[in-house]
């Protein structure tokens, strides 16, 4: 599977990320693009990613190829994450054929509700439908705390 991740700024989410699906999905071939050189160095810092690249055209061409494309909900809208996303990568982004991983974050401008920022809950819950998607069954680990039971009553 070609994984696509996408990540600005400082790169910390897409670094995160790319450590994650590397566990979730060790076959896949993982490339990140960063929307500027810091992002794109600090996720290549985590070791994970097969191929690492930089800026609008890397976005595009990525997207073109990738079977799933990953990153927070602002890869997705134009002039996002203080306008480090363009209308073209935005653009790409949305109108790909891949499956899309969106990590939904609170920030510029934009108010995801039913979201709290920076929650590890949210990872993973990403990185279990990544498990479905690659076909790979990824361990609950509510489930695995509990004993193997889910429910409410489990944890009284």
């Amino acid at each position: 599977m070609n994984i696509l991740v996408i990540d600005g700024q400082g790169g910390k989410l897409g670094r995160k990320l790319i450590e994650s699906i590397r566990k979730v999905c060790p076959e896949a071939e993982i490339t990140a693009v960063g929307t500027n050189s810091t992002a794109s160095i600090n996720m290549m810092r985590s070791e994970c990613a097969d191929h690492i690249a930089t800026g609008e055209n890397a976005v595009i061409v990525g997207c073109r190829k990738a079977e799933m494309i990953v990153g927070p909900f602002g890869i997705a809208m134009a002039d996002s994450m203080f306008g480090e996303i363009s209308p073209a990568m935005a653009n790409a982004v949305a109108s790909s054929q891949a499956h899309r991983v969106l990590i939904p974050m609170n920030l510029c401008d934009t108010y995801v509700a039913g979201v709290a920022q920076g929650s590890q809950a949210i990872i993973e819950d990403a990185m279990k439908y990544i498990s479905r998607l690659t076909g790979k069954p990824a361990e609950d680990k509510s489930e695995a705390q509990n004993g193997g039971r889910n429910d409410e009553t489990a944890n009284v």
